[in-house]
Protein backbone atom coordinates (compact mmCIF):
# COMPACT_ATOMS: atom_id res chain seq x y z
CA UNK A 1 0.00 0.00 0.00
CA UNK A 2 2.78 2.08 0.34
CA UNK A 3 4.33 1.81 -3.02
CA UNK A 4 0.65 3.58 -4.24
CA UNK A 5 1.23 6.69 -1.97
CA UNK A 6 4.50 7.26 -3.36
CA UNK A 7 5.15 10.44 -6.13
CA UNK A 8 6.82 7.55 -8.99
CA UNK A 9 3.52 5.81 -8.42
CA UNK A 10 1.54 8.39 -9.80
CA UNK A 11 3.52 9.88 -12.28
CA UNK A 12 3.69 6.76 -13.68
CA UNK A 13 0.08 6.09 -13.66
CA UNK A 14 -0.33 9.10 -15.18
CA UNK A 15 2.01 8.62 -18.12
CA UNK A 16 -0.01 5.42 -18.96
CA UNK A 17 -3.12 7.20 -19.06
CA UNK A 18 -1.39 9.54 -21.06
CA UNK A 19 -0.40 6.70 -23.40
CA UNK A 20 -3.85 5.46 -23.61
CA UNK A 21 -5.55 8.82 -24.69
CA UNK A 22 -2.78 8.88 -27.49
CA UNK A 23 -3.84 5.31 -28.73
CA UNK A 24 -7.30 6.11 -28.18
CA UNK A 25 -8.17 7.27 -31.38
CA UNK A 26 -7.58 4.64 -33.28
CA UNK A 27 -9.36 2.37 -31.05
CA UNK A 28 -12.31 4.72 -31.18
CA UNK A 29 -12.57 5.04 -34.89
CA UNK A 30 -12.55 0.86 -35.06
CA UNK A 31 -15.57 0.37 -32.48
CA UNK A 32 -17.51 3.30 -34.46
CA UNK A 33 -17.18 1.89 -37.78
CA UNK A 34 -18.09 -1.81 -36.35
CA UNK A 35 -21.27 -0.53 -34.65
CA UNK A 36 -22.26 2.65 -37.00
CA UNK A 37 -24.78 -0.13 -38.84
CA UNK A 38 -26.94 -1.40 -35.54
CA UNK A 39 -29.67 0.15 -33.91
CA UNK A 40 -29.05 2.61 -31.28
CA UNK A 41 -29.36 0.02 -28.10
CA UNK A 42 -27.43 -2.12 -29.60
CA UNK A 43 -24.77 0.40 -30.72
CA UNK A 44 -24.44 1.38 -27.07
CA UNK A 45 -24.16 -2.80 -25.80
CA UNK A 46 -21.43 -3.17 -29.21
CA UNK A 47 -19.35 0.24 -27.80
CA UNK A 48 -19.40 -0.98 -24.46
CA UNK A 49 -18.87 -4.96 -24.41
CA UNK A 50 -16.28 -4.15 -27.57
CA UNK A 51 -14.27 -1.85 -25.56
CA UNK A 52 -13.91 -3.62 -22.22
CA UNK A 53 -13.11 -6.99 -24.66
CA UNK A 54 -10.49 -4.95 -25.99
CA UNK A 55 -8.76 -3.74 -22.83
CA UNK A 56 -8.82 -7.26 -21.04
CA UNK A 57 -7.05 -8.69 -23.61
CA UNK A 58 -4.99 -5.94 -24.10
CA UNK A 59 -3.48 -6.27 -20.59
CA UNK A 60 -3.30 -9.84 -20.89
CA UNK A 61 -1.15 -9.39 -24.56
CA UNK A 62 0.72 -6.33 -22.48
CA UNK A 63 2.32 -9.04 -20.46
CA UNK A 64 3.88 -10.83 -23.00
CA UNK A 65 4.15 -7.78 -25.78
CA UNK A 66 8.50 -8.01 -25.16
CA UNK A 67 8.50 -11.46 -26.48
CA UNK A 68 5.75 -11.34 -28.96
CA UNK A 69 7.04 -8.30 -30.65
CA UNK A 70 10.69 -9.95 -31.00
CA UNK A 71 9.36 -12.79 -32.75
CA UNK A 72 9.53 -12.30 -36.89
CA UNK A 73 6.53 -12.25 -38.68
CA UNK A 74 4.16 -11.81 -36.50
CA UNK A 75 3.18 -8.18 -36.86
CA UNK A 76 3.00 -9.23 -40.90
CA UNK A 77 0.46 -11.50 -39.91
CA UNK A 78 -1.51 -8.98 -38.02
CA UNK A 79 -1.12 -6.22 -40.96
CA UNK A 80 -2.51 -8.87 -42.75
CA UNK A 81 -5.56 -9.11 -40.95
CA UNK A 82 -5.75 -5.36 -40.01
CA UNK A 83 -6.27 -4.84 -43.76
CA UNK A 84 -8.82 -7.44 -44.17
CA UNK A 85 -10.84 -5.81 -41.19
CA UNK A 86 -10.86 -2.29 -42.56
CA UNK A 87 -11.45 -3.76 -46.21
CA UNK A 88 -14.76 -5.86 -44.54
CA UNK A 89 -15.55 -2.56 -42.69
CA UNK A 90 -15.77 -0.16 -45.46
CA UNK A 91 -17.26 -2.59 -48.01
CA UNK A 92 -20.09 -3.46 -45.54
CA UNK A 93 -19.88 -6.72 -44.16
CA UNK A 94 -23.44 -6.29 -42.27
CA UNK A 95 -26.16 -7.62 -44.56
CA UNK A 96 -28.63 -6.02 -42.12
CA UNK A 97 -31.72 -7.24 -44.01
CA UNK A 98 -30.50 -11.10 -43.83
CA UNK A 99 -28.60 -11.10 -40.04
CA UNK A 100 -30.78 -10.77 -36.85
CA UNK A 101 -29.99 -7.87 -34.82
CA UNK A 102 -28.56 -10.37 -32.09
CA UNK A 103 -25.61 -11.79 -34.94
CA UNK A 104 -24.69 -8.55 -35.86
CA UNK A 105 -23.89 -7.57 -31.89
CA UNK A 106 -21.87 -10.60 -31.76
CA UNK A 107 -20.37 -9.73 -35.14
CA UNK A 108 -19.96 -6.27 -34.05
CA UNK A 109 -17.83 -6.77 -30.41
CA UNK A 110 -15.95 -9.27 -32.49
CA UNK A 111 -14.28 -6.81 -34.83
CA UNK A 112 -13.88 -4.62 -32.38
CA UNK A 113 -12.17 -7.46 -30.01
CA UNK A 114 -9.98 -8.77 -32.55
CA UNK A 115 -8.93 -5.18 -34.24
CA UNK A 116 -8.28 -3.43 -30.84
CA UNK A 117 -5.93 -6.72 -30.19
CA UNK A 118 -3.96 -6.36 -33.40
CA UNK A 119 -3.44 -2.76 -33.39
CA UNK A 120 -1.87 -3.47 -29.70
CA UNK A 121 0.69 -5.06 -30.81
CA UNK A 122 2.46 -2.18 -31.95
CA UNK A 123 1.85 -0.13 -28.87
CA UNK A 124 1.73 -2.41 -25.40
CA UNK A 125 5.02 -1.95 -25.05
CA UNK A 126 5.03 1.82 -24.42
CA UNK A 127 2.23 0.79 -21.75
CA UNK A 128 4.74 -2.11 -20.01
CA UNK A 129 7.11 -0.19 -20.04
CA UNK A 130 5.37 3.01 -18.49
CA UNK A 131 4.06 0.15 -15.92
CA UNK A 132 7.89 -0.65 -14.78
CA UNK A 133 6.72 -4.22 -14.38
CA UNK A 134 4.03 -3.06 -11.31
CA UNK A 135 0.95 -5.23 -11.80
CA UNK A 136 -1.26 -2.94 -10.05
CA UNK A 137 -0.65 0.28 -12.20
CA UNK A 138 -0.83 -1.78 -15.47
CA UNK A 139 -4.59 -2.93 -14.63
CA UNK A 140 -5.19 0.93 -12.99
CA UNK A 141 -3.86 2.57 -16.37
CA UNK A 142 -5.98 0.18 -18.36
CA UNK A 143 -9.41 -0.01 -16.92
CA UNK A 144 -9.21 4.10 -16.68
CA UNK A 145 -8.58 4.10 -20.23
CA UNK A 146 -12.26 2.01 -21.09
CA UNK A 147 -14.09 5.40 -20.50
CA UNK A 148 -11.64 7.40 -22.56
CA UNK A 149 -12.54 4.55 -25.53
CA UNK A 150 -15.93 4.29 -24.97
CA UNK A 151 -16.32 8.85 -24.59
CA UNK A 152 -14.28 8.61 -28.08
CA UNK A 153 -16.16 5.62 -30.08
CA UNK A 154 -19.12 7.28 -28.96
CA UNK A 155 -18.46 11.00 -30.36
CA UNK A 156 -16.98 9.86 -34.07
CA UNK A 157 -19.90 7.58 -34.30
CA UNK A 158 -22.22 10.58 -34.03
CA UNK A 159 -20.20 12.42 -36.32
CA UNK A 160 -20.27 9.55 -38.99
CA UNK A 161 -24.28 9.62 -39.35
CA UNK A 162 -23.74 13.10 -40.13
CA UNK A 163 -20.43 12.93 -42.24
CA UNK A 164 -20.18 9.64 -43.90
CA UNK A 165 -16.99 10.54 -45.46
CA UNK A 166 -15.55 10.19 -41.93
CA UNK A 167 -16.33 6.22 -42.23
CA UNK A 168 -13.67 6.53 -45.48
CA UNK A 169 -11.26 7.99 -43.43
CA UNK A 170 -11.60 5.76 -40.60
CA UNK A 171 -11.19 2.53 -42.79
CA UNK A 172 -7.93 3.97 -44.41
CA UNK A 173 -6.36 4.66 -41.13
CA UNK A 174 -7.05 1.38 -40.47
CA UNK A 175 -4.51 0.70 -43.76
CA UNK A 176 -2.36 3.07 -42.49
CA UNK A 177 -1.86 1.56 -39.23
CA UNK A 178 -1.61 -2.08 -41.24
CA UNK A 179 1.22 -0.21 -43.18
CA UNK A 180 3.08 0.56 -40.22
CA UNK A 181 2.78 -2.43 -38.21
CA UNK A 182 4.48 -4.47 -41.52
CA UNK A 183 7.56 -1.75 -41.86
CA UNK A 184 8.85 -2.61 -38.16
CA UNK A 185 8.32 -6.21 -37.90
CA UNK A 186 11.58 -7.68 -37.56
CA UNK A 187 11.54 -9.91 -40.92
CA UNK A 188 11.39 -6.85 -42.59
CA UNK A 189 14.84 -5.57 -41.27
CA UNK A 190 16.16 -8.78 -41.86
CA UNK A 191 14.87 -8.82 -45.65
CA UNK A 192 16.05 -5.32 -46.41
CA UNK A 193 18.59 -4.14 -43.46
CA UNK A 194 17.91 -1.41 -40.52
CA UNK A 195 15.19 1.15 -42.41
CA UNK A 196 15.76 4.75 -40.54
CA UNK A 197 12.91 6.23 -39.28
CA UNK A 198 13.10 8.77 -41.86
CA UNK A 199 13.36 6.49 -44.87
CA UNK A 200 10.79 6.87 -47.40
CA UNK A 201 9.23 3.39 -46.64
CA UNK A 202 8.14 5.04 -43.07
CA UNK A 203 5.29 6.71 -45.09
CA UNK A 204 4.84 5.06 -48.58
CA UNK A 205 4.05 1.59 -46.66
CA UNK A 206 1.31 3.04 -44.46
CA UNK A 207 -0.10 5.34 -47.38
CA UNK A 208 -0.27 2.35 -49.59
CA UNK A 209 -1.71 0.35 -47.05
CA UNK A 210 -4.88 2.76 -46.68
CA UNK A 211 -4.83 2.93 -50.29
CA UNK A 212 -5.12 -0.88 -50.53
CA UNK A 213 -8.51 -0.65 -47.92
CA UNK A 214 -10.16 2.42 -49.60
CA UNK A 215 -9.82 1.15 -53.23
CA UNK A 216 -11.15 -3.15 -52.29
CA UNK A 217 -13.39 -2.00 -49.81
CA UNK A 218 -15.42 0.70 -52.50
CA UNK A 219 -14.82 -2.30 -55.36
CA UNK A 220 -16.37 -5.01 -53.37
CA UNK A 221 -18.66 -2.27 -51.71
CA UNK A 222 -19.45 -1.61 -55.62
CA UNK A 223 -20.43 -5.22 -56.50
CA UNK A 224 -21.92 -5.85 -53.72
CA UNK A 225 -24.13 -3.42 -54.51
CA UNK A 226 -24.53 -4.31 -58.05
CA UNK A 227 -25.31 -7.47 -56.87
CA UNK A 228 -28.18 -6.49 -54.96
CA UNK A 229 -29.95 -4.60 -57.57
CA UNK A 230 -29.94 -7.25 -59.89
CA UNK A 231 -31.25 -9.69 -57.05
CA UNK A 232 -34.20 -7.44 -56.21
CA UNK A 233 -34.60 -6.83 -60.73
CA UNK A 234 -35.04 -10.63 -60.97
Amino acid sequence: MGVVMTPDFWIDLLKIIMINIVLSGDNAVVIALASRSLPAQQQKQAIIFGSVGAIVLRIILTFFAVVLLEQPYLKLVGAALLLWIGIGLLKGDDDDGELEGHSNLIAAIRTIVVADLVMSLDNVIGVAAAAKGNLLLLVLGLVISIPLIIFGSTLILKLMNRFPIIITAGAALLGWVAGEMAISDPAVKTWFGDIGEHHIAHWLVPALGAVIVVVVGKWLASRGAEGDEKAAAS
